[in-house]
């Protein structure tokens, strides 16, 4: 007797034991087929409509340990402890001045859970790297600070005052080399050369990692002055290891001792302000709901501390404001890299 069957109709047929095989994989395959697929949408679904306040990923464009990661961990901190919101991850995006987070922001479009700092530094890193990605492809929610340098030199300099310094530096401006953490202390002192009288040209600039370097190079000599964050250098300047001259800020600053550069007759006010920046194409109502969470934030007694400890000054900015303010800065800071010849 042959081992297959025929139908009425003539057709071959299989063994019920192989029928039911078959249709089991065949089953199978449509069921991996429909979770597969409702996995995808609900993936997509989550990625692009998800509530911030339900998930949250703070993007700080640099390592740990930074101002902009900072700014991110003290907002995880606030937003978990006051249940702003829940399930929230920092994430860091270091490298090339802040522009590879700016990429991967700019990657994450329609994200309606996703936030990044950014501000001066960003911008110049951006005129820095040519970067293909500018501060236009994001989505900007709101200025929230600014913080500003503090004119630091040694202890033991021959230079007590702003005028003594500047003296000497007009004289022989490659003589007094100054430092300092980054591009944005670099184009502080930029416009502090300018407002003196100085070609930017004619300065000598050594960059360094952070405030311990920074203090490092004017103890050892390798620099005479330099220009940092208030809050890199207060320990070092409490400790009589280094001698603050002045704060290149608008206005006088809350429990700081020093005059403005200003105040004393140098209109030095470049402030390295903090954004926060969503990615593209998000709706105005996520726009205004990721705005409500970092207000909420700010609003607490924790942030107003971290403000107090860092010499944080509140500049609270959005909408068409905050866009003018962004395209403004973009100009005045390529401005400053023209007057240093790059």
């Amino acid at each position: 007797m042959a081992s297959d069957s025929s139908d009425h109709e003539g057709r071959a047929t299989s063994p019920p034991g192989e029928r039911s095989v078959v249709a089991l994989a065949i089953y199978a395959l449509i069921a991996v087929v429909v979770i597969s697929t409702a996995v995808y949408y609900s993936f997509q679904r989550g990625g692009l409509s998800a509530d911030i306040r339900n998930k949250a990923t703070l993007i700080a464009p640099a390592g740990a340990g930074g101002g902009w990661d900072l700014v991110m961990r003290e907002s995880q901190a606030i937003m978990r402890e006051q249940k702003i919101a829940t399930n929230i991850q920092v994430v860091n995006v270091p490298g090339a001045a802040g522009t590879i987070g700016l990429s991967r922001l700019h990657s994450m479009e329609g994200r309606a859970d996703v936030a990044m700092v950014g501000g001066t530094g960003l911008v110049a890193g951006v005129q820095q790297t040519k970067s293909a990605v500018t501060m236009t492809d994001v989505t900007a929610i709101a200025r929230i600070f600014e913080e500003y340098d503090v004119l630091v030199v040694p202890a033991n300099s021959p230079y007590k005052s702003v005028d003594d310094l500047v003296a000497a530096w007009r004289s022989n401006p490659h003589s007094i080399p100054f430092t300092g953490g980054g591009s944005f202390d670099q184009l502080v002192m930029a416009q502090f050369a300018k407002a003196a009288g100085i070609d930017p040209r004619n300065t000598t600039y050594i960059p360094k990692a952070g405030g311990g370097e920074v203090a490092q190079a004017l103890v050892t000599g390798t620099a005479k002055a330099a220009f940092s964050g208030y809050a890199d250098l207060i320990d070092q300047i409490e400790s009589g290891r280094l001698r603050g001259l002045a704060m290149a800020a608008k206005e006088p600053i809350d429990g700081v001792d020093f005059p403005t550069l200003r105040q004393l007759g140098y209109d030095v006010t470049l402030a390295n302000w903090r954004a926060l920046f969503g990615p593209p194409d998000i709706s105005a109502a996520d726009v205004k709901n990721i705005r409500d969470v970092f207000d909420e934030v700010m609003r607490t007694q924790d942030w107003a501390e971290a403000e107090r400890n860092n010499k944080w000054t509140r500049a609270w900015l959005e909408g068409p404001e905050l866009t003018t303010f962004i395209a403004d800065e973009d100009r005045v800071i390529a401005g400053l890299y023209q007057e240093l010849g790059k």
